[in-house]
Formats: structure tokens, C-alpha cells, sequence
């Protein structure tokens, strides 16, 4: 099943039905990030506006498979942008809650300076493909073509690199086009930063995910980095970039998420 197909949402009775598809997930939890996609069609559709501009995700239970329902609201409608809200329920039990603008990036103009380079990559073959079938990498892996640096995957033998950081290709395995909603999935579909720090590895839940929207995509891989500097008082942050084919940086993002804890 593909991404559209996956994260499609149905207007019913003043709420929107979905459902967390099987194999979108990672040790039974749905990803963070295909949950903010649910959460991101159904507020694009409350507003009529295509492109999610800045949207904030808090995230309240993890999501398992099985149909979920959307409370999403506009809160306002201008002229260039919209800006609504959204409730992700699975039966009564709330998981996830979103406030984002939204907009049309076609339309997006303006003067620009990027004080920055996407990350130097090898060739996509070049590069550690992750996926399920190796035995080591989640369920979630086979939605999505993620090849790593292979300098960025030594936890994987238990050699983490000590850099806390992570970079990579994204793209869709069936040859889909990454809209400006599956950027909100390709920020949070790498493995956690923390994973090549040499600190405890273990589940990493998610807090607060935000993802800035700048520009849709060109078709093609996307290049993704990812770093974190502060892991302190139990918390970590991980910034995000996200690159198109053209060069041009179409996404970011910043996740605030629990450090795993050490086993007794």
C-alpha cells in the first residue's frame, strides 16, 4: 500500500475517519511521523489549502493499527494562509495533537539567502540501504527507501561513531512522488541521532515534533540530515534538514524526545 493510499482521510459527520495501517510501524507503535500526516491531510482539507506551511505535533500514546478518527477545525482562513487544528483519536483515547498553518507553496515568493549546502552524500548504492529484511531494522522501514551514509551506521554492529548524528537518502520505495506531505514523514523516518552518541540505545519516544514546510519538493531522492547537540536532564533535540534534487532545502524540522534510559 502506498503513502496516499496509506494515509488517506474521509469526511463523515463533522469528524474525518482514517485508519494506522499495518506495517507502518516500528516495534507495534506507528511512526511519529506518518501520524502527523493523518493529522496534516485532514487539517488541509478542514482549510482547502494543499501545503502544510509550519505544523507542531505533541504526541499523547503511541498508535497501533486499526481505524482512528480526526477532530480538525479551522481556526482561521486568510488570504495566503489557513490555520487549523486537529485531534487524532483512536476510539476515545486521545494520541496525538496538532496546531498547523497551512498555505499554497506554489505561491510561496519572496528574497533568499541559505547560509547552508545539503550534506555530502555518497551515490544512493553508495550508501546502507535499511530495511526490514535484514533482520534488524523495523517494520516501517519497507514503506519508505532510506539508504544511510555509510559513515552514520556503526550502531547498527554495536561501533556507533560517536558524531550524534544522522544522514541519508529518502525517498518512496514504488516510485511515488514525495509531496510537501510526505516531507512530514521523512523528517521522522531516520534512525534517532542518539543511536551514534555511545549513550544507552533503546526506544526513543517522541515529545514534541515541529516540521517547516519551505518549497515542494522536485521529483527525485531527497537528501536528509539530522544532529543533535543537547542531550541533558533526560531530553534530547534532533534538528532536521531535508534537500530536493535540484539542491534546494524544502523542509526542516526539531523533535524533542525522551533519552532512553540505561538498564539497571
Amino acid at each position: 500500500m502506498g503513502f496516499s493510499e496509506a494515509t488517506r482521510v474521509e469526511h463523515r459527520g463533522g469528524t474525518w475517519s482514517a485508519a494506522i495501517e499495518p506495517g507502518w510501524d516500528i516495534g507495534g507503535n506507528a511512526n511519529g511521523g506518518y501520524l502527523l500526516v493523518l493529522a496534516a491531510r485532514a487539517m488541509a482539507l478542514a482549510t482547502g489549502s494543499p501545503d502544510p506551511v509550519s505544523v507542531t505535533a505533541h504526541y499523547l500514546r503511541p498508535g497501533k493499527a486499526g481505524p482512528v478518527r480526526l477532530e480538525a477545525d479551522a481556526v482561521r482562513v486568510g488570504r495566503r494562509f489557513a490555520t487549523a487544528t486537529a485531534l487524532l483519536l483512536a476510539g476515545e483515547n486521545p494520541l496525538l495533537q496538532t496546531v498547523g498553518t497551512f498555505g499554497d507553496l506554489t505561491q510561496a515568493e519572496g528574497p533568499e539567502r541559505v547560509d547552508a549546502v545539503p550534506p555530502e552524500l555518497p551515490d544512493p548504492d553508495d550508501c546502507v540501504r535499511i530495511h526490514p529484511d535484514s533482520g534488524k531494522d523495523p517494520s516501517f522501514m519497507s514503506q519508505v527507501d532510506l539508504r544511510l551514509h555509510p559513515e552514520d551506521t556503526g550502531f547498527r554492529e554495536g561501533r556507533p561513531s560517536g558524531e550524534p548524528r544522522v544522514r541519508g537518502w529518502f525517498r518512496f520505495p514504488d516510485a511515488e512522488p514525495v509531496d510537501t506531505l510526505g516531507l512530514l514523514l521523512a523528517v521522522d523516518s531516520f534512525p534517532p541521532t542518539i543511536f551514534n552518541a555511545r549513550l544507552p540505545v533503546g526506544w526513543v519516544p517522541t515529545l514534541e515534533l515541529t516540521a517547516h514546510v519551505r518549497a515542494r519538493p522536485e521529483p527525485g531522492w531527497l537528501r536528509c540530515a539530522f544532529s543533535t547537540r543537547f542531550v541533558t536532564g533526560g531530553f534530547l533535540e534532533e534538528d532536521g534538514e531535508v534537500w530536493d534534487a535540484s539542491g534546494r532545502l524544502v523542509a526542516q524540522s526539531r523533535q524533542l524526545a525522551l533519552v532512553p534510559r540505561a538498564k539497571p
